[in-house]
């Protein structure tokens, strides 16, 4: 029996999809410029499904692509041809709330969000919140270690999950971590989280729950320059202040929020700022006066408070909506997200417009300035070779990130968009490394191929938009 037929046979038509108007649903995740279009696509309803579809790839030797809601920004779901796409869109049970060991068990197709909807009834809540927490799932977040903007004081998913169930390269179905904070021997769930789908895949999570604080105060900062927005990050740091959150937006990005939702942020500013305290009222308030003495320190126009709980959640959701809505003034375009010292965020942000400007190309601003975690939007059309400049202008932007002391990726992830920057930060000895400890958990490779990894054909031939071959063009040959 074909391998297809078995599948077929373990999860039952119904749940699998092959019709090639439908399998191309799955053939990008959120860096739309990639995209491959899967050989077949399975719909799991649960662990035991999940697992009977990998084995039947390990008896025949079939890549296979873990996918949860599709929200990633570094190709890291991006199928392979002649492989299959495991979507977990189906396993989205909230399997318990433990108020008492402040704990929740859920299934990977639960969307962030969801999580601290049902523990708020016990005034708890989930801390990762990435941008897309409303869709993305706890699945990805294990898979790529998403942060988001409270990722400053709080952490990043692998602060906060204590357990998680997974299905291995065989099959084999296994748990790693546990429920007690403390845990002897190697830490294989710390390995498995932010591995991208390359060890295996995650079935069930167990994470960790918080009390939600007693007091939150939230302003936002007018600049009239990137770079004071940028000192004055580096000097909330520098007095011994850890906000909850930190976040900078520039112009463009400020523009393109007041295009698409309603705004509170000033139109012609060169850049804001969103800080966010919270803990006990009193700390909060001191911290807080002494954040906007910081600001107008460092040339702040104008501070805006936010005057009630509406009005924080104003403020949030024009920055969390801020990459949909750079998607108004431009449908495509490249995210990175390298990491450099907060002391270097004026730097870095000057050369990233200075390399925007030789290129011809717009790069948008907006990301965790608390931590130097960046997120340009390199935007580019259709047609006049936009694409590959705006490409190599993102792979430019990514590798000057470790070039002055930084991470080529905070939370999105290696995946397929910077593999080959790897060698930029990681020396051959460090890679071998690297792959041994993902062949002792895949020693055949096919859990998610092709990611994190440089490759001579992934970084001979790049995923992206077809490129035809010259003796095409030239009409000797055609596309088939």
């Amino acid at each position: 029996m074909s391998w297809s037929a078995e599948l077929v046979e373990a999860l039952g038509r119904e749940n699998v999809i092959t019709d090639p108007a439908r399998l191309r649903t799955y053939e990008c995740d959120g860096l739309t410029g990639y995209r491959v279009q899967p050989a077949m696509v399975v719909l799991p309803r649960s662990a035991g499904e999940v697992a009977a579809a990998v084995r039947v790839c390990a008896r025949h030797g079939v890549p296979f692509v873990a996918r949860g809601a599709g929200t990633g920004l570094s190709g890291g779901a991006l199928p392979v041809a002649d492989g299959i796409v495991i979507s977990l869109q189906r396993l989205r049970r909230i399997m318990e709330v433990d108020p008492v060991n402040l704990r929740a068990v859920v299934e990977p197709g639960v969307t962030n969000l969801d999580i601290s909807k049902a523990a708020a009834p016990y005034g708890l809540y989930y801390a990762p919140d990435p941008s897309s927490q409303q869709v993305c799932t706890i699945g990805g977040n294990v898979a790529e270690n998403s942060g988001g903007a409270h990722c400053l004081k709080y952490g990043f998913t692998v602060n906060h999950v204590l357990a998680a169930e997974v299905v291995l390269a065989d099959g084999t179905v296994t748990r790693l971590g546990g429920e007690s904070p403390q845990l002897p021997g190697y830490d294989l769930l710390g390995a498995f989280i932010g591995s991208e789908g390359t060890l295996g895949i995650v079935t069930q999570v167990t994470v960790r729950l918080l009390a939600k604080p007693a007091a939150i105060r939230t302003m936002v900062a007018d600049f009239a320059t990137v770079a004071g927005a940028g000192d004055a990050v580096t000097g909330i740091i520098a007095a011994g202040i850890v906000p909850a959150a930190v976040e900078m937006l520039d112009n463009l990005a400020i523009q393109a929020v007041a295009a698409s939702t309603e705004s509170v942020y000033t139109p012609d500013t060169a850049a804001a700022l969103v800080v966010e305290l919270d803990g006990p009222p009193d700390d909060v308030a001191e911290q807080f006066d002494e954040v906007q003495e910081i600001c107008r320190r460092n040339g702040s126009t104008k501070i805006m408070v936010a005057a009630d709980a509406e009005h924080r959640a104003l403020i949030w959701r024009g920055r969390k909506a801020a990459f949909a809505a750079v998607g108004r003034i431009s449908p495509n375009y490249f995210v990175q997200d390298g990491v450099v010292p907060r002391g270097r965020l004026a730097e870095v942000l000057g050369r990233i417009a200075a390399m925007a400007d030789d290129a011809g190309i717009r790069v948008a601003n907006v990301f965790h300035a608390g931590d130097g975690n960046l997120h340009p939007l390199v935007l580019y059309s259709e047609g006049e070779g936009q694409h590959d400049r705006a490409e190599h202008l993102s792979t430019q932007i990514a590798e000057l990130c470790v070039e002055l002391g930084g991470s080529l990726s905070g939370e999105h992830g290696i995946g397929a968009d910077k593999a080959c920057s790897m060698p930029r930060m990681f020396g051959q000895d460090d890679l071998a490394t690297m792959l041994r400890l993902r062949s002792a958990f895949d020693p055949d490779g096919l859990c998610n191929p092709g990611k994190v990894f440089p490759t001579p054909r992934l970084c001979g031939e790049r995923p992206g938009p077809y490129r035809p071959h010259p003796l095409e063009e030239a009409g000797v040959i055609e596309r088939l």
